[in-house]
């Protein structure tokens, strides 16, 4: 089971969108993606979370995280081999682990926890909610985005992982985020 949660080593600049639900990480994740013409990977538990929804009307349970987090680094080390230079990360292994502390009163499975902090990352976009909330059959905490902006951030400073805070249009997170990568490639 390690091994799937394994991060594979490659020569990429990998910067992750981070942050709560419905704050336009999809939607700049694709944008960045093919501003530099390379792979983005996409949120694994979305995928799985709507079809166990579709199937039997039930919500992420805690039994689900380990899956979750095996299919999100199986995607993530897929994709790595097919990315130049840069790869795009809509998720990540501490995203997953937010939300498993958050739902399940604090809980965050050893494994996990291991591979969330020791996986590396370039750099976080914490997605600010000065974005308008949208509605689906998995979001469910409309208001409490402060209190889990908070929680993402917390994280990032408890683990002293590299991040920069995104506000603003969709037009000004694009341009500050390619501001950012374009340094990281260059150096």
């Amino acid at each position: 089971m390690e091994e799937k949660l394994e991060q594979k080593s490659a020569d990429l600049v990998r910067v992750v969108l981070y942050g709560p639900e419905s704050t336009g990480k999809t939607t700049l994740a694709r944008r960045l993606a093919q501003h530099y013409q390379t792979e983005w990977v996409p949120e694994y538990a979305r995928d799985y979370l709507q079809d166990k929804w579709d199937r039997e009307k039930q919500v992420c349970q805690p039994e689900d995280i380990i899956p979750i987090a095996e299919g999100q680094m199986h995607l993530e080390n897929t994709l790595g081999e097919k990315a130049d230079k840069v790869l795009i990360l809509d998720t990540n292994l501490l995203v997953t682990r937010v939300y498993s502390e958050a739902y399940y009163n604090g809980y965050v499975d050893p494994l996990l926890e291991k591979y969330a902090i020791e996986n590396k990352y370039d750099l976080y976009l914490l997605t600010y909610i000065d974005t308008p909330w949208v509605a689906d059959d998995l979001r469910d905490r409309p208001d409490q985005r402060e209190e889990m902006f908070n929680m993402f951030e917390k994280t990032l400073q408890k683990y002293d992982k590299p991040y920069v805070i995104l506000t603003g249009t969709e037009e000004e997170r694009f341009a500050k985020a390619v501001r950012l990568i374009d340094k990281l490639i260059k150096t």
